[in-house]
């Protein structure tokens, strides 16, 4: 399965490691993600999704169903 948020469409970056000595050598950054379940009150059933640590405290703030129209609204929910 890909590195990829399925609530904030967040994604492994490109980047550059920078020796002293200015050398350039590719790298990548990772999201912070966690796989986490949650309770999806509307259905009565338990959803399993791989989230990053953002979207976590966002679902915290908002809830659960407020943040999936959001993301679905947004563009950036796959499920």
């Amino acid at each position: 399965m890909a590195k990829v948020c399925q609530i904030t469409g967040k994604k492994t970056q490109v980047g550059n490691n920078v020796s002293h000595a200015n050398n350039k050598t590719k790298r990548k950054f990772f999201p912070n993600l966690h796989t986490k379940k949650f309770f999806l009150e509307s259905e009565g059933v338990w959803v399993s999704m791989k989230v990053s640590a953002k979207a976590i405290r966002t679902i915290n703030k908002k809830g659960f169903e407020a943040t999936l129209v959001a993301a679905a609204r947004k563009g950036t929910l796959s499920l």
